[in-house]
C-alpha cells in the first residue's frame, strides 16, 4: 500500500514539474485530481518559498496549462488557481507565504499598499484611501456591490476622516481605487444669498422642499440637482448652493414667489387639538402687535409694506369647538399660523405617586397607693386615678338611710313606737367616680383604716401606609384627597329673639390624606414638583371643638424620572415620668411606695414621605399604566369574590370586566439586535 502511495505522489510530482524544459524558469503546469496540499507544496519547491498552509484548506483540483509561464506568470497562476477554489495567500515581512481561506484572510496581517506598491493579480492587500470631495458613507455602500463581502473582500468606512478602508485581492482593489477616483470630482458648489422683499423665507424654502421631493421624502431627481436651500429667519434671506443649473432654476422660482400680494386680508379657522384656543389668544395678539410694531418701524424704507401695516387684525376663539379665528393679511396670517403650529403641540404627563409611612408606638405604666384613716390623715394622689377622699365621699354617699323611730298614743290611749323603713342611699357619685377608673383598682378597709391601690399599663401601637398617586399635564396643577369633611364651630353669637336661643356658624374643614402638585419637566428627564401633602385626623374632642392632628410638607424639589425621592421624615420620641409623693416618707426604700404614685409615659413617631414621578410622554405609555392598574384592582376583586362573604355564600361580588385590548408594544432595541443575530445565525 506504502508503494502504491508512493507511485501515485511521483505521478503528481511528475506532472507539476513538467515545466523543466529547455528554459529553467519556464513552467508548463498539468495537475489532474490532485490534493491541493501536494499542489502547494509542489509550487513551493518549484518557486523555491516557505509556505504555511492552513489546517483548514482541503480539496482537489484539476487545472492545466497549454502554454509555457515564466516564474511571474506561475506565481500568477499559483494565485490565480487559489482564488479559483476560495482561498488565499497572505504574504509575509520574513518572506513566508499563509495560504488561508478567503473569508478568513482579511482579519490576518495582510499588507497595507499605496499609489507606489499597489500589488498584483490575486495578491490579498488592505488599502486605505482618501476622499475629498464625496461623503464616504454613500460611497461605500456603493463599492460593496463590487466586492465580494463574503470571501476575502471587505470594504469600511470611517466618517471622521471621510476615508474608505479596503481589503481585498489586488486586482479587485485597483478596480475598486478607479471607481473612486472617477466618482470623487468636486463640483460647482457655489454658495449665493438671495434677499426677499415680501415673501418669508421659511414658507419660500417649504415650497421648494415640497417641489423637488418626491413621496415619502425621496427625491425625484438626480442628487447633483437637487440643490440645497436653507432659510435665514432673521434677515428674511435664502441660502442656495449646489449645480450652477440647479441653482438658476431655484432662483428663478424665488423671484416669481416673492411679488408684493393684494391687500385684500384672509380669515382662516384654526381647530386646535391639543392647546386651550382662549389660552393662546393673548399670546398671538402680543405677537401680531409686535410684528405691526416692527412694519411701522420698518415703513421708512418699505413702502409697499406701510400700506400693510395699518390693516385691523382680529383674533377670536370659539369655546364650544376649541378653535381660532383669525382675520389678518397674509403675511400676518403665516406669522401667527407658524406660531400655533408650535404652542399647540401634545404635552407630555406626569404620574406622581406617593408613598407616606407613619409608626407610631405608646407604652405606659401608673402605679399608686393612697390611704386613709377615720381618726385623721390621709394620702391622695391625682395621677390619672380617682382621689380616695373622693372614693370615701362616695361610699359614705351611698349608705342607706335609717328610718326614723316615733313614739305615739293609740285610740285606745295606749302607748306605740313606730319606725319607717330605711331610705337608699345615693349611688350615683360613687358611680360616676368608678367609671373614671382606668387600669385595675382595689381598697382594702380595716378597722379604722383604708386604702386604695390602682395600677395600669398601656401598650398603644399604629402603622399607618398611604400610597395615593395622581396624573396631570406638565405645569398644570393637581389636586387630591381621600378623607372626610369635618364640622367645627366658627363663630356663636345670641339670637335677639324671646328664646334667646344662640346662635353658631359652622364651617367644614377636609381631614385625611391631601396631596397637591405641580410638575414642570424640565429639559432631559429632570421633573421639578411643587408639593403640598398634608396627613391629618381627628383626634378627640375638647370642651370648645374638635382637636385635629395635622402633618403637612411644602417643598419645591427635583427629581429624576422614575427616581423615588425622600421629601421629609420625622422622628418624635417621648418619655415623661411624672411622681407624687409624701416628702421624706415617699423616699423611704420599698415602704415608701406606700407614700408616692407615679406615672410613665413613652411615645415614639416616625413619619416619612417618598415621592415618584414618571414622565408620560405618549398616549402607548399612559395605555400600558392604566393597564396594569386597572389589572391591579380587578385582581383585588377576584381574590375577594374567591373569599367569598362569610354569611351570604351564594352572594358574588362586583367585578370590573376583563380589558380585552391589551397593548402590544415594539420590540426594544435590545430585543431587536437579539432577534436580527438569531436570524442571521439561522441563516448561516
Amino acid at each position: 500500500m506504502i508503494k502504491t502511495l508512493m507511485t501515485k505522489v511521483s505521478i503528481a510530482v511528475l506532472a507539476g514539474c513538467m515545466s523543466l524544459s529547455a528554459f529553467a524558469t519556464d513552467y508548463s503546469p498539468n495537475f489532474k485530481n490532485t490534493d491541493i496540499t501536494e499542489f502547494i507544496n509542489i509550487v513551493g519547491k518549484n518557486l523555491q518559498k516557505t509556505i504555511i498552509i492552513n489546517p483548514n484548506v482541503r480539496g482537489k483540483i484539476n487545472v492545466r496549462s497549454y502554454e509555457m509561464l515564466t516564474e511571474k506568470q506561475y506565481y500568477q497562476f499559483f494565485l490565480n488557481v487559489l482564488s479559483v477554489y476560495g482561498f488565499a495567500i497572505v504574504k509575509m515581512d520574513n518572506d513566508i507565504l499563509k495560504v488561508v481561506r478567503n473569508k478568513d484572510s482579511k482579519q490576518m496581517a495582510i499588507p497595507v499598499v499605496g499609489d507606489d506598491n499597489p500589488g498584483v493579480g490575486d495578491e490579498m492587500v488592505t488599502r486605505v484611501l482618501e476622499v475629498k470631495n464625496v461623503p464616504v458613507r454613500d460611497l461605500s455602500s456603493l463599492l460593496r456591490q463590487f466586492s465580494h463581502q463574503a470571501g476575502g473582500g471587505h470594504v469600511v468606512h470611517y466618517d471622521p476622516a471621510n476615508v474608505i478602508m479596503m481589503t481585498g485581492s489586488a486586482a479587485t482593489v485597483a478596480r475598486l481605487v478607479k471607481i473612486i477616483e472617477l466618482v470623487d470630482h468636486a463640483g460647482d458648489q457655489e454658495v449665493q444669498i438671495i434677499k426677499l422683499k415680501y415673501a418669508t423665507a421659511g414658507e419660500i424654502v417649504r415650497i421648494i422642499d415640497k417641489i423637488y421631493k418626491g413621496k415619502g421624502g425621496k427625491p425625484d431627481q438626480p442628487s447633483f440637482l437637487i440643490p440645497k436651500v436653507i432659510a435665514d429667519e432673521r434677515t428674511n434671506s435664502i441660502i442656495v448652493s449646489g449645480e450652477p443649473q440647479a441653482r438658476r432654476k431655484v432662483i428663478k422660482l424665488v423671484e416669481r414667489l416673492d411679488s408684493d400680494l393684494e391687500d385684500n386680508g384672509n380669515t382662516r379657522v384654526f381647530n386646535i387639538r391639543y392647546a386651550k384656543a382662549e389660552d393662546l389668544v393673548k399670546v398671538l395678539k402680543g405677537v401680531s402687535d409686535s410684528l405691526s410694531a416692527a412694519e411701522q418701524k420698518g415703513s421708512k424704507t418699505s413702502r409697499s409694506r406701510t400700506s400693510r401695516s395699518g390693516r385691523d387684525i382680529s383674533i377670536n376663539f370659539h369655546a364650544d369647538s376649541n378653535a381660532l379665528v383669525i382675520t389678518a393679511n397674509p403675511d400676518m396670517m403665516r406669522s401667527l399660523a407658524d406660531v400655533i403650529q408650535k404652542l399647540d403641540v401634545r404635552r407630555a404627563q406626569v404620574l406622581v405617586e406617593a408613598i407616606i409611612v407613619e409608626i407610631f408606638e405608646g407604652d405606659g405604666v401608673n402605679l399608686g397607693v393612697q390611704w386613709m384613716s377615720k381618726d385623721g390623715g390621709f394620702t391622695q394622689f391625682n395621677n390619672g386615678a380617682p382621689g380616695i377622699g373622693s372614693v370615701a365621699a362616695g361610699i359614705y354617699a351611698s349608705k342607706p338611710i335609717k328610718g326614723q323611730t316615733r313614739n305615739f298614743t293609740d285610740s285606745n290611749n295606749n302607748p306605740r313606737t313606730e319606725t319607717d323603713a330605711d331610705t337608699p342611699g345615693d349611688a350615683s357619685l360613687l358611680a360616676n367616680l368608678l367609671g373614671t377608673v382606668n387600669g385595675m383598682m382595689f381598697g382594702l378597709i380595716e378597722n379604722d383604716w383604708g386604702a386604695v391601690v390602682n395600677m395600669v399599663s398601656s401598650d398603644t401601637n399604629s402603622n399607618v401606609l398611604a400610597t395615593p398617586s395622581i396624573t396631570t399635564l406638565d405645569n398644570e396643577e393637581a389636586s387630591f384627597l381621600v378623607g372626610q369633611s369635618v364640622p367645627t364651630i366658627t363663630g356663636t353669637s345670641a339670637s335677639s329673639g324671646a328664646g334667646n336661643n344662640p346662635f353658631q356658624t359652622v364651617s367644614r374643614e377636609e381631614v385625611g390624606i391631601k396631596l397637591k402638585v405641580t410638575p414642570q419637566i424640565n429639559e432631559g428627564d429632570a421633573i421639578q414638583l411643587t408639593i403640598d401633602q398634608e396627613v391629618s385626623s381627628v383626634s378627640g374632642t375638647t370642651a370648645v371643638d374638635i382637636t385635629i392632628n395635622k402633618r403637612e410638607l411644602n417643598t419645591v424639589v427635583m427629581a429624576d424620572d422614575g427616581g423615588i425621592v425622600v421629601l421629609g421624615g420625622l422622628i418624635d420620641e417621648d418619655v415623661q415620668e411624672s411622681v407624687s409623693k409624701v416628702p421624706i416618707l415617699g423616699d423611704l426604700p420599698i415602704i415608701g411606695h406606700l407614700f408616692k404614685s407615679t406615672s410613665t409615659t413613652k411615645k415614639k413617631r416616625n413619619l416619612m414621605v417618598f415621592i415618584r414621578a414618571s414622565i408620560v410622554r405618549d398616549a402607548a405609555t399612559m395605555s400600558q399604566l392604566s393597564h396594569r392598574k386597572y389589572n391591579y384592582i380587578r385582581a383585588q376583586q377576584l381574590k375577594r369574590q374567591a373569599d367569598g362573604i362569610a354569611l351570604m355564600p351564594n352572594i358574588d361580588t362586583p367585578i370590573m370586566p376583563n380589558w380585552d385590548d391589551a397593548l402590544t408594544l415594539p420590540p426594544t432595541f435590545e430585543e431587536f439586535i437579539e432577534n436580527n443575530s438569531n436570524k442571521k445565525s439561522e441563516d448561516e
